[in-house]
């Protein structure tokens, strides 16, 4: 649905304030709710129209590019109501004076609980399953969270007769409506404790310790958080339970620098080893590792790539690089056969090298 002209749809002009619109949006609810119209099948398409109106020029930014004339997707705006009461309350917060809500609504849910698990960089490369351990709310083994004691059943609400909601008239600014409302007897869940569980006082939950096996996938870094739906501290009986949020931390490797799917390894390797040629032996994530073979002439800072001997990529398939990084290692001291071959090596280069310190005469 696409209002021809929004200010049109309000009749409210151009230059109208946000309490302006808000005030014609207030008086056309009133006359195209259908409860003002009764039978008439085009009631709620009317409605809807001069609600599309007001979601785009209540918001400025939506209302900004409309008066620029630019496209508004303002999508389906009622998709997810359960429908024009709850809509006028998406609007209103409730105060309007239509609508469903304002009862209890169901017992209380559990809290989420985060944790954060340590996990070395090879688990990171794998991926690992691995028991969270955390002290919480669960739920009570004498009543099994329904807080009813052993053996005395719960029952059916008397108010709600089971529902777990009740209709209530309601005077507003149409009149009389009638509204649902959740019964504030059994708080929505359709059933009452007749004796309370001794163990939990019919909460049902107690304080305790929670395992839960948590799946880490392989390529995860630290601050990765994990989302594992009911597995928090437990509800109010009959409540849903909260969810457990797990944090990654992926502890430092000394033989590794990760930079997000790739990996660096620092070699250092000798004057003549960098001159010459040489060969390495390079760990490995994975926890192997293979000869890489340092060519002639490798200058300080040259780095060498390994595809795929990275991380694997995070929710893509593929490996990121290993890099091998060499530092040329320049000793402090040499012997005098090592400063004798130096000499003679500088000589053949055409280097010029400092002299010799010269020694101290014994007396």
């Amino acid at each position: 649905m696409t209002v021809a002209d929004y200010y049109e749809a309000l009749g409210v002009a151009r230059d109208a304030s946000r309490e302006d619109i808000k005030r014609a949006f207030r008086r056309l609810a009133r006359e195209t709710h259908p409860d003002s119209n009764p039978g008439d099948p085009q009631a709620e398409e009317r409605f809807r129209s001069v609600a599309e109106a007001y979601e785009v020029l209540s918001d400025p930014g939506r209302r900004a590019a409309y008066d620029r004339g630019g496209s508004v997707d303002v999508g389906d705006l009622f998709s997810s109501f359960a429908g024009i009461d709850d809509l006028l309350t998406r609007f209103f917060g409730g105060g309007f004076g239509f609508g469903v809500g304002g009862g209890a609504s169901g017992p209380a849910g559990g809290s989420d609980i985060g944790v954060r698990e340590w996990i070395t960089l090879e688990e990171a490369a794998t991926g690992i399953t691995r028991e969270v351990r955390f002290e919480t709310r669960v739920a009570c083994s004498g009543c099994g969270g329904d807080g009813s004691a052993e053996g005395v059943p719960l029952e059916t609400c008397e108010r709600c007769g089971g529902q777990g909601s009740v209709r209530v008239t309601r005077q507003t600014i149409l009149g009389a409506t009638m509204a649902v409302i959740g019964c504030d007897r059994c708080r929505g869940r359709g059933r009452v404790i007749v004796e309370a569980c001794p163990r939990c006082e019919g909460s049902g939950s107690v304080p305790g310790e929670r395992a839960v096996e948590v799946a880490i996938p392989a390529g995860v870094d630290t601050g990765a958080r994990m989302r594992i739906p009911g597995r928090g501290a437990a509800g109010d009986a009959g409540g849903r339970p909260g969810d457990l949020y797990v944090e990654v931390g992926v502890e430092p490797d000394p033989r590794f620098e990760r930079h997000g799917a790739d990996l660096v390894h620092r070699i250092g390797v000798g004057f003549a080893e960098a001159a010459l040629g040489t060969t390495r032996s390079i760990p490995s994530v994975l926890d192997d590792s293979f000869d890489l073979e340092i060519p002639p002439g490798t200058q300080p800072g040259s780095v060498f790539k390994v595809p795929r001997l990275g991380m694997p990529r995070l929710r893509r398939r593929g490996r990121g690089d290993l890099l091998v990084e060499v530092a040329v290692e320049v000793p402090r001291s040499v012997s005098a056969e090592q400063e004798e071959a130096l000499r003679s090596y500088a000589a053949a280069a055409g280097e010029d090298p400092a002299p010799p310190p010269r020694r101290r005469r014994r007396s």
